[in-house]
């Protein structure tokens, strides 16, 4: 079976798209040791920066930015290191009895899990979990009413088995995503504020490029802005929102910047009814308009741009697998730590 490896840095890498705060975690389980990847691995993200990671093979628990080496302390690393390695078990178990679930014996097979919250501007907040298998939804938490739901058939016995009075495992997730992990947000916003909520303003740069049915393609890139929240569109005559056709995610720049672009198609010859509007919290309220470049070819700030986001993208890859669902593992509710190992909390499927 061909291994897919999905890499989605949006809302997912990596990092919610709010106007706030988001804390991210995301699990990962290989079924061989012959895929070049760790068989158990765990990275979070605080606003879509990587700050802790976990692997299987060095069995420690990692600070990954500077503010988090600073102000966690020894007892923290201790505690995430033990929690996470008594995961691993559990991770592989549930990676071979999904194998069984599809009727699989050999090959390599990943089981994904990604769960957050968000604490937005305005104060309210936000949960979410969910698994994938091979890279496909295989069930998320119905954050309501704290039960799964599967989203093919293979996930039906793990979510009548979870959400069983007996196991009820929806409900105290949603403890958890409602409430702890909100509380460990604050803490680390805290811990990082000077960094989390800088202000960076972007770089703009808007072309054309002329299609062959008698169209005109408009493209509109935004790099090297901070944070990640960010809205861009085209309009026509400074007035009618144009729906874009071609929009890609927020990408992260490895100085931690990330970037967008946004594509629309138009009539040849009305190009210069149309502009692309800006708006980012480091540009104030009002949005800054974008006029088209006269030159059809894309500028060298494009490829400068893309180069930075393959170099990201390959440096994802050497930490692990992320993956475009969202989902949660158990909790802890201790001082050091805000994930649990422990087997009543990290059900089996």
């Amino acid at each position: 079976m061909e291994l897919r490896l999905v890499l989605i840095i949006s809302m997912a890498v990596i990092g919610a798209h709010c106007d706030g705060h988001s804390l991210q975690y995301f699990y990962t389980g290989v079924s061989s040791k012959g895929s070049d990847l760790p068989e158990f691995s765990i990275v979070g993200y605080v606003d879509g920066h990587e700050f802790i990671n976990y692997n299987s093979e060095s069995h420690l628990a990692r600070p990954k930015t500077q503010w988090m080496e600073k102000n966690a302390g020894p007892e923290y690393w201790e505690t995430q290191s033990l929690t996470a390695k008594g995961t691993e078990p559990v991770f592989k178990h549930n990676v071979k009895t999904a194998m069984s679930r599809f009727n699989q014996t050999g090959g390599i097979h990943i089981v994904q899990e990604m769960y957050g919250c968000e604490l937005r501007d305005d104060g309210t907040t936000a949960g979410y979990m969910q698994y994938g298998y091979d890279g496909r939804d295989f069930m998320y938490l119905d954050t309501q009413r704290g039960i799964y739901i599967p989203t093919m058939h293979e996930a039906q016995i793990t979510t009548q088995k979870w959400n069983s009075p007996e196991e009820r495992v929806g409900e105290r997730y949603k403890n958890y995503l409602e409430n702890i992990c909100i509380e460990w947000l604050k803490k680390y916003i805290e811990y990082g504020r000077e960094d989390l909520e800088r202000r960076v303003r972007p770089e703009m740069k808007a072309w054309k490029r002329p299609e062959s049915d008698g169209t005109t393609r408009l493209h509109c890139l935004v790099y090297g802005f901070h944070p990640r929240a960010v809205d861009v569109k085209w309009m026509r005559n400074g007035v009618d929102h144009i729906p874009s056709d071609e929009m890609s995610p927020i990408l992260p720049h490895p100085d931690g910047t990330y970037q967008i672009r946004v594509s629309v198609e138009v009539p040849k010859g009305e190009e210069e009814s149309f502009s692309c509007h800006v708006l980012h919290s480091s540009l104030g309220e009002d949005p800054v308009r974008v006029n088209w470049d006269p030159d059809n070819g894309a500028p060298i700030a494009l490829i400068v741009a893309i180069v930075c986001v393959v170099i990201a993208l390959i440096a994802a890859i050497g930490v692990g697998i992320f993956f475009y669902l969202k989902n949660k593992r158990g909790y802890k509710t201790t001082s050091t730590s805000d994930t649990n190992s422990d087997d009543s909390n990290n059900p089996k499927a």
